[in-house]
């Protein structure tokens, strides 16, 4: 059975996730580091880590949750970078996709890219064919798939903007299916993909120009980001931009730039932004962000909400227990 989206307090049986393991094959590892896996680089591991070549991959896994004997709580992982795992890990089966994920295609005024491509080299790849419309995805360091997920963008424009067709598998359903952006409800930082559905590939429509001057708005960003931004372990931005307002403006003017606890600290150079220390814990990112979001409402009256997602968490803080979620990726600039 999959379970798309209840929290689990006790996650898998350890019976079952060896035996889930062992159907998955030897691209199955039982109790990988997952932390390790994210822009963070702290907190705990995976039950089971099954890297995916293709969709016949994805399909088997759906065949192999269906036939647990007991809920088995799933997770998508892309590059990891708007994830924060509880150092308790996730007691369930990660599905990491592979490099058949892994593609970038240009189709005259198109581009086709896996859910596992990277954002910043589809941008650069775009830029370098001349098409316009994806530069700034070189400042998001997540997957295609993920930007699709958080409806990713920055610098003006996000993934609606060009956005033209996908394709997603269900785990839950077995079933995969090609589809238009109407039906992913896209708004800002997010969509309605479910939990269990993972991007195959996007197709954007971009607009035919100049190459150079369209590497050169790449170049711009970076050198912007790497100006305004923290480099470091951490998810970049930390809370979604309240309506008018920036959550970095409004972390900073509660006091809160530079403020630690324990191995995390707030970015003394953005204060949207925390950082994990090389070593430290998931953990105390999590009651940091807790913190800040408590600090922020007495003070502004404006309740932060989390961009960052958070897998192994209980409702009232880091626990054993484990959020049904998947790994987006896709990053706000």
């Amino acid at each position: 059975m999959v379970t798309p989206g209840a929290l689990e307090p006790q996650g898998a049986p350890s019976s079952v996730l060896d035996a889930i393991a062992d159907a998955l094959g030897e691209r199955a590892e039982r109790h990988a580091p997952l932390g390790a896996r994210t822009t963070y680089r702290v907190g705990g591991d995976a039950g089971v880590l099954f890297e995916a070549h293709d969709e016949h991959d994805l399909a088997l896994v759906h065949a192999v949750l269906v036939s647990a004997p007991v809920p088995v709580p799933v997770l998508v992982l892309g590059e990891g970078s708007n994830l924060l795992v509880a150092d308790a890990g996730f007691p369930g089966v990660v599905v990491h996709l592979g490099a058949g994920f892994d593609w970038v295609e240009i189709r005259s005024s198109a581009l086709r890219a896996g859910g596992a491509a990277k954002l910043p080299v589809v941008a650069r790849k775009s830029a370098g064919a001349g098409l316009h419309g994806l530069e700034w995805a070189v400042g998001v360091p997540g997957s295609v798939g993920g930007g699709l997920r958080m409806n990713a963008g920055g610098h003006g424009s996000d993934i609606a903007a060009v956005l033209s067709r996908y394709r997603v598998f269900d785990l839950g359903t077995g079933e995969g299916l090609d589809a238009h952006p109407g039906a992913l409800c896209l708004g800002y930082r997010r969509s309605s993909l479910a939990a269990t559905e993972v991007v195959v590939w996007a197709e954007f429509s971009l607009q035919g120009g100049d190459s150079a001057l369209a590497q050169e708005t790449v170049a711009d960003i970076v050198r912007w980001r790497r100006l305004h931004q923290p480099g470091g372990s951490n998810a970049g931005s930390v809370f979604v931009n309240p309506e008018g307002d920036s959550a970095g403006r409004l972390v900073e003017a509660a006091g809160l730039k530079g403020k630690r606890l324990g191995t995390a600290q707030v970015s003394t150079k953005h204060a949207n932004f925390i950082q994990a220390d090389r070593g430290g814990s998931a953990d105390d990112v999590w009651r940091l962000i807790e913190h800040v979001r408590t600090v922020v409402l007495e003070h502004s009256g404006v309740a932060l909400v989390p961009e960052v997602r958070t897998v192994g968490f209980g409702p009232h803080g880091p626990s054993t227990s484990t959020s049904t979620s998947t790994s987006t990726g896709g990053r706000d600039s």
